[in-house]
């Protein structure tokens, strides 16, 4: 039995979804570890499409135990609206299926609206957030400030820190142009959230501790990607979380010497919403081709995504923070029907190849790539389901990815459906 990190290699937007629900089946427990409503995780089962932002990728299968950790910082309103949206579905959340973490940190409207007003006054200079109040939640995490999950349990006590907190939330809300908040308001939700997540509230690290020691097959779930890490990123254009796979322990309250491997999802080409350096990114008709492909449009915001070629500099660094041990390849299917590929292999940075992997926005806006060609492929490759059945040129494009990582690629996904996937290597028993 194994417990496995699956995070994103690139900027987010790579799959992870897809792979969670299809690894599913033999993993006994699924954990989120960081972020929040900002995901977006995509699940097609026979042509119906199911997006979650903070419920796990495995909650559509029965014998699955989803997890919500510690790390995550959750919205009330947007859990239990997806619950919903479930429940309309034929598919009950039921205690037996979920866990909250008691020291998850929960996000109020507050957070929502200082998000907000700060990207405002940004301008031009914007970060590009999703607006779910992420940062500022885990601003009042770091500072101190801010109120678990777990005192939901206890009413009285919260009323007592709600209030004393809203005084200064609502001074920063004035001095941004923005309007202030009612505790009556705020504390019905609480009471509302208290009643209806009561049953979902324990102590996850226990239950993933008491699983490992039984031998069961768990799946650490991340959010966003490498390059959006608060650390490993391209700082300032990040998240607020530690997106790499050092994260799924703090996230969980699973030791490190508990994981047997890091499953890194990669995308056939590279993506990226919002704001920040993107140093593959085309600019060009070759762009507009894979974005209308790949229906590159985020799960979360509905922005338009970012398009370029594959970046092996970024993903090479991206192995090596996560200690990636296996690959999963998604959307390989997109590329059909290009001319020809390009990979990247390094940057120039004043006219020499850049030592190491940017760490400023500025080194890294001033980098240009150095690509090498590939043959493309015609044929349509979404309802292949051998892998030696891929066209040569497409069989070609993935051993060069292995030999430029020197990763296995032990996951192929053809298409958004789960069975349009081709396994090389089994991770779970």
């Amino acid at each position: 039995m194994a417990t496995y990190v699956i995070i994103g290699s690139q900027w987010g937007d790579e799959g992870k979804g897809k792979i969670v629900d299809l690894l599913s089946p033999k993993v006994d427990y699924v954990a989120r570890y960081q972020g929040g409503a900002n995901a977006g995780h995509t699940v097609v089962v026979e042509g119906e499409k199911t997006v979650l932002h903070l419920l796990p990728s495995g909650i559509l299968h029965d014998g699955t135990v989803c997890i919500i950790g510690n790390g995550v910082v959750l919205d009330p309103d947007a859990l239990l609206s997806e619950m919903e949206m479930l429940q309309e579905r034929g598919r009950s959340v039921t205690p037996n299926l979920l866990a909250i973490s008691n020291r998850a940190h929960l996000l109020f409207s507050y957070h929502k609206q200082l998000d907000k007003l700060r990207e405002e006054h940004r301008g031009k200079k914007s970060i590009g957030t999703t607006g779910c109040g992420i940062g500022p939640c885990y601003e009042d995490k770091v500072a101190r400030f801010g109120i678990r999950v777990g005192e939901l349990l206890n009413l009285p006590a919260l009323s007592l820190r709600l209030q004393e907190i809203l005084i200064y939330k609502n001074k920063q809300l004035k001095d941004l142009g923005g309007t202030a908040l009612g505790f009556d308001e705020l504390f019905q939700s609480c009471t509302m959230w208290a009643k209806r997540l009561a049953p979902f509230i324990r102590d996850t690290t226990f239950l993933l501790a008491d699983a490992k020691r039984a031998n069961k097959n768990i799946l650490l779930e991340g959010a966003q990607g490498t390059q959006l890490d608060v650390d490993h990123g391209t700082y300032p254009f990040v998240t607020s979380s530690t997106t790499i796979s050092g994260g799924a322990t703090s996230g969980t309250g699973l030791g490190p010497t508990s994981i047997d491997g890091v499953l890194g999802v990669v995308k056939a080409y590279t993506t990226r919403v919002g704001s920040g350096p993107f140093p593959t990114e085309l600019s060009n008709e070759i762009g507009e081709y894979i974005g209308k492909n790949g229906h590159e449009f985020g799960a979360t915001t509905g922005r338009k995504r970012r398009c370029g070629w594959l970046d092996i500099k970024l993903l090479k660094y991206s192995v090596q923070v996560n200690g990636i041990t296996h690959i999963a390849l998604t959307k390989l299917d997109v590329l059909s029907g290009l001319k020809n590929l390009q990979i990247c292999t390094d940057y120039l940075y004043n006219g020499e190849s850049f030592p190491g992997y940017p760490a400023s926005e500025d080194e890294f806006s001033q980098c240009t790539p150095l690509y090498e060609e590939h043959p493309a492929w015609d044929e349509d490759i979404s309802n292949v389901h051998r892998y030696e059945d891929l066209p040569a040129a497409a069989l070609s494009y993935i051993k060069r990815i292995e030999e430029l990582l020197e990763v296995p690629i032990s996951i192929v996904s053809l298409g958004q459906d789960r069975h349009s996937t081709l396994i090389r290597t089994q991770l779970f028993e």
